[in-house]
């Protein structure tokens, strides 16, 4: 579905990925994990469009679309949840909801979208009249996550989306993106916290200084030495 070739991408005049390359298949969970300032999330944002690539390309179902504006993108199926959940913090939650749902088809099913988000999160369906501003961290990350799937993605893109949440949220929010990819949308997610990643993830990528130096399972990242004694604290 999405395959990544050889991208450099820079901030001015410094690199910060170097020819990196990756798939996502259909159907998928794939996870990138590394430290901060590894290149995770510009990543995204190359996908996403918000960053170019100066080297390389960006295939989304056979086609390049790495020069497609962003709004274009969410069109043909992309979502990107971002870190720190970029809310309008002065509309309520449903029009937070609304936002992720402006372009054809997904405003033709906005109706049927808004009870599927409220079938998954119903803590917004009592709070939807409510300023998206006023509610606890946990539930915006809902919002977020809700707002992307309005746009009706055939692949939804997370970045770090545990992030200052209480553990028991963190469950809550890994389960929501395995019950995401069970309902058939692909799924790539940048995440920190590696433990619980790899183990909803069908496949995995470690991103260290802009270049990816290991792949496999999750469960086979999950048992890689290198990654227990970095990232797992074993």
């Amino acid at each position: 579905m999405l395959e990544i070739k050889e991208i450099d991408v820079y901030y001015g005049d410094v690199q910060v990925v170097r020819g990196v390359s990756f798939f996502v298949n259909k159907g998928e969970i794939v996870a990138l994990v590394g430290a901060n300032g590894a290149g995770k999330s510009t990543i995204l944002k190359t996908i996403s469009g918000i960053k170019r690539p100066r080297v390389g390309e960006i295939l989304f179902e056979g086609k390049p679309i790495h020069k497609i504006k962003p709004f274009k993108l969410v069109e043909l199926g992309l979502a990107h949840v971002p870190e720190a959940r970029r809310l309008f913090v002065e509309m309520t939650v449903e029009e937070n909801l609304i936002m992720g749902s402006l372009h054809g088809e997904a405003k033709r099913q906005r109706s049927d979208s808004l009870e599927m988000v409220f079938d998954i999160f119903p803590k917004l369906k009592e709070r939807r009249r409510q300023i998206a501003g006023t509610l606890s961290g946990g539930e915006q990350q809902m919002v977020a996550i809700g707002r992307g799937l309005m746009s009706k993605p055939k692949i939804i893109m997370f970045d770090e989306p545990s992030l200052g949440l209480s553990p028991i949220l963190v469950r809550g929010t890994f389960k929501v993106i395995t019950k995401i990819r069970d309902e058939g949308v692909t799924v790539l997610i940048v995440e920190q916290n590696v433990n619980q990643t790899l183990a909803i993830s069908d496949r995995a990528y470690v991103l260290e200084n802009g270049q990816i130096t290991i792949s496999g399972t999750g469960r086979q990242l999950l048992a890689d030495d290198h990654v227990k004694e970095a990232y797992l604290g074993v």
